[in-house]
């Protein structure tokens, strides 16, 4: 064969190879940015000052003094520590003092999303920096521990206030930052979600971000029936959706104070049950004291009064290892983190509070590893003891091999000792649990969206009505 013709077939044989070779000469750094995955929440992170997030625990760090509340300072030895170090962390830790930890999701959940993306191939969450590329918008406001601080070091009697209220300061400058972006403008806030774990974050301007997600520990005091518009008739009252629904909000749960005991770990337990906590509560929680003034005195049964401290937390933790079952009554609220540290203890919860919201469910099936009971049934005299005790050891077990199965949703800690939060999220914690319940509510925000663009804004007489019923 002629070489002429050789090297044109050889030419020939390879242009089908040519556009692979085109293709694999692109030079990677100018490759297009990865697309986001359509199979994991999308969220953008809200452009805030630090000062409203890690700067806030900078801020906490530096306090002197106790926490006015319980008259000494549980964070002191960790304060010393920090304010003898010569470097500033970006990610300081979050406070060891039960009254602020128990509230400490925001810190979680924004730890999660600071953790470089070559270690978040766990979460649920893919953090994306363009707002089109988004399915919601993080705020990132630490509003818990900012409302901590207020009622802990603030001027005494001011938290409900406006005035002199540093709270209420950070929380103004928050919504008037938010509001006045272009995620909002596009959105109404809508598909803005708002972390308030503790039951008084954002007090003063709930009503003003109502349209967005809120991640609440229940819907206590934000829900409330219109009794002067039902006319006084027990038959026909009018509920306003006064902030929340359960429709576009999430449930979250407490961060638990007392260590994790595993199935492993679990001994004989020889109390029936146990509670430690105030007694005098107000609202709901009055079923307390008559809780209280029914089981005191019984046998197998343990009601004690005690204090967030050390040895608060040590005598818990050895009650509630020691006993089948951990009563739950309503304090000021439906729910409280003793519910979280039951579970993390293996002591089968019994709740009583009829108005009770509880996280992820639709995930989990509480009834799998608690006991539910009626406020009207445990009020009887020596019904809720007898009820107890009739409980087989067989159940007992099932419900504690249940519950050792579900502890892990619970923990929002990530467990690799990193600072700051930071760190790969367990894909079964808490913190995936939340942004999967997040991104179950992506339908009704784009619905809701959708809705809005024809719908013609109510007159200025129907604005409130107007409010009441936009979070449904």
């Amino acid at each position: 064969m002629k070489p002429s013709i050789l090297l044109a077939f050889s030419v020939l044989s390879l242009l089908p190879l040519l556009p692979l070779v085109l293709l694999s000469s692109k030079s990677t750094p100018h490759s297009p940015p990865r697309s986001p995955s359509p199979h994991r929440l999308r969220v953008f992170v809200a452009d805030l000052p630090r000062s409203f997030n890690y700067g806030l625990l900078d801020r906490f760090w530096s306090l002197s003094g106790p926490d006015s509340r319980i008259g000494v300072d549980l964070d002191a030895r960790l304060r010393s520590t920090l304010a003898n170090s010569t470097e500033k962390d970006a990610f300081p830790p979050y406070p060891e003092s039960p009254l602020l930890k128990q509230h400490s999701a925001e810190y979680w959940l924004l730890g999660d999303l600071e953790t470089p993306e070559a270690s978040r191939a766990a979460s649920f969450a893919e953090r994306v920096y363009e707002l089109d590329d988004s399915d919601v918008v993080f705020v990132p406001f630490f509003s818990s521990l900012s409302a901590q601080m207020e009622l802990g070091w603030g001027r005494k009697g001011r938290f409900r206030k406006r005035e002199r209220n540093e709270d209420y300061g950070r929380q103004r400058e928050v919504v008037d930052r938010i509001k006045s972006s272009e995620a909002w403008r596009r959105s109404g806030g809508r598909d803005h979600v708002f972390v308030m774990a503790d039951p008084v974050a954002m007090w003063h301007v709930r009503s003003e971000i109502a349209a967005a997600v809120f991640l609440v520990l229940d819907f206590d005091g934000r829900c409330r029936f219109d009794s002067k518009a039902s006319n006084g008739s027990s038959s026909h009252v009018i509920m306003q959706h006064a902030e929340v629904s359960s429709l576009k909000d999430v449930i979250v749960p407490y961060t638990h104070l007392l260590p994790r005991l595993h199935l492993s770990q679990d001994q004989r337990r020889r109390t029936l049950l146990y509670f430690r906590g105030a007694k005098h509560r107000h609202r709901g929680g009055l079923i307390r004291e008559k809780l209280w003034e029914l089981l005191a005195d019984e046998p197998d049964v343990i009601m004690e009064e005690g204090s967030p401290d050390a040895t608060g937390l040590e005598q818990s933790t050895g009650g509630m290892r020691r006993s089948d079952f951990c009563l739950h009554p309503a304090g000021d609220t439906p729910a409280s983190c003793r519910l979280f540290d039951a579970i993390v203890s293996l002591c089968i919860p019994v709740i009583v509070s009829d108005s009770i919201e509880l996280p992820f469910e639709g995930t989990l099936d509480y009834s799998d590893f608690s006991v539910f009971v009626s406020a009207r049934d445990a009020l009887r005299a020596g019904w809720l003891v007898n009820h107890l005790r009739g409980v087989s050891e067989e159940e007992k077990d099932r419900l504690r091999r249940n519950m050792a199965r579900v502890q892990p949703t619970f923990e929002y800690d990530n467990g690799d000792g990193n600072e700051g939060g930071i760190g790969p999220v367990p894909s079964d914690g808490a913190v995936n649990h939340i942004w999967k319940k997040v991104h179950e509510k992506l339908p009704m925000i784009r619905e809701a969206l959708i809705r809005e663009k024809r719908t013609t804004p109510p007159p200025e007489g129907a604005a409130a009505l107007w409010r009441q019923c936009q979070c449904i």
